[in-house]
């Protein structure tokens, strides 16, 4: 009970904008997707998707390089193999993985356009399968093809 006492207190100590500025030195896209490969179901598909999402912001022209930043924080601190939590621990292990993330989602969310959701679901689309779980995804962020739809048809006229 004491060693669950112990990551409890670790997270609530835990500093996600700390974190972020920590692991931007991390980041690289090959040891992304290196860990999405090996972790991506236990991460579970919203932090998957979110983290996608960053990523694919992150490869955005039209993010300003003070969010790139922002989410080469998180997904360098996703990536990092000394966690403040280690990721090996059952339940508790991507908590504070997961904390960075959802702050980095939402720090940048005005970035995060239709084309952006497409790139992520096709990628959780591949990971998880077609119908993977959207349970707990912000219904603002999930990819709606009727998005994609205007999108195309307004820059068609």
């Amino acid at each position: 009970m004491s060693e669950e006492n112990n990551y409890n207190k670790k997270l609530n100590n835990f500093n996600p904008a700390k974190a972020v500025e920590t692991g931007r030195k991390y980041f690289s896209e090959s040891k992304f997707f290196a860990k999405m490969g090996r972790y991506a179901l236990l991460l579970g598909s919203k932090i998957a998707y979110y983290s996608f999402l960053l990523y694919y912001t992150f490869k955005s022209p039209n993010t300003p390089k003070k969010d790139k930043l922002t989410i080469a924080g998180a997904l360098g601190y996703l990536i990092f193999p000394a966690d403040v939590i280690p990721d090996f621990i059952p339940v508790v292990g991507f908590a504070d993985d997961s904390l960075a993330i959802i702050y980095a989602i939402y720090s940048v969310v005005s970035h995060i356009d239709a084309s952006i959701k497409a790139q992520a679901h096709a990628s959780m689309a591949k990971y998880f399968g077609e119908n993977f779980s959207k349970a707990g995804i912000d219904d603002n962020l999930l990819f709606d093809q009727s998005d994609d739809d205007d999108e195309n048809h307004s820059q068609a006229q």
